[in-house]
C-alpha cells in the first residue's frame, strides 16, 4: 500500500508544483489589487493623489503619496515594497511614469484613476492581469481562464 501511495505522489508532484506556482502568481495579483484599492481610498480620504509604482527589473511594487509637490513613500505597512514571487515578471501599460522613470498608476482624490493593465506572468507562463478599463471603473484581477 505504501508503494502505491509513493508512486501516486511521485506522478502527481510535477502538476502540484505547477499548481502551487500558479497560486503564487494569483496571490501576487490579488495582493496588488488590495494595495491598489487601499491607495485609491487613501487618495480620496487624504485629498491627495497616490501612485502604485512598479519596478519591473526587480519585480517590486509600492505606493507613494503626493506631498508638497513630490511623491513620497506611504508611512505605514502598506508603504513597504512588495516582491513578486520568484520567477515572475511584471509589465505595465499605463500613460503615467513615476519620478524615477518606473511605470506607475495614479489614483486621484475624485476616485478616478489611470486606465491601466498590469500583467503578472508566473514562472509557469500563466498570466494574471490587474486591469482598469476606464478611469471610472474599478480595478479587477483577470485570471488566465477569463482572458480573451
Amino acid at each position: 500500500m505504501l508503494v502505491v501511495v509513493s508512486v501516486v505522489l511521485a506522478l502527481s508532484a510535477p502538476s502540484l508544483r505547477g499548481f502551487f506556482a500558479s497560486r503564487q502568481t494569483d496571490d501576487a495579483a490579488r495582493t496588488m489589487l488590495a494595495l491598489i484599492q487601499w491607495g485609491q481610498s487613501q487618495a480620496a480620504a487624504q485629498g491627495r493623489p497616490c501612485r502604485l509604482n512598479v519596478d519591473p527589473a526587480n519585480g517590486t511594487y509600492w505606493l507613494t503619496v503626493q506631498r508638497g509637490g513630490a511623491y513620497v513613500d506611504v508611512e505605514s505597512e502598506m508603504g513597504r515594497r512588495f516582491q513578486l514571487p520568484e520567477g515572475a515578471t511584471v509589465t505595465v501599460r499605463s500613460d503615467s511614469v513615476g519620478d524615477d522613470a518606473h511605470p506607475c498608476v495614479q489614483f486621484y482624490p475624485n476616485r478616478r484613476s489611470d486606465v491601466a493593465v498590469i500583467e503578472i506572468t508566473g514562472r509557469q507562463g500563466e498570466v494574471f492581469q490587474v486591469a482598469c478599463p476606464s478611469a471610472t471603473e474599478p480595478f479587477r484581477v483577470i485570471a488566465p481562464s477569463e482572458a480573451l
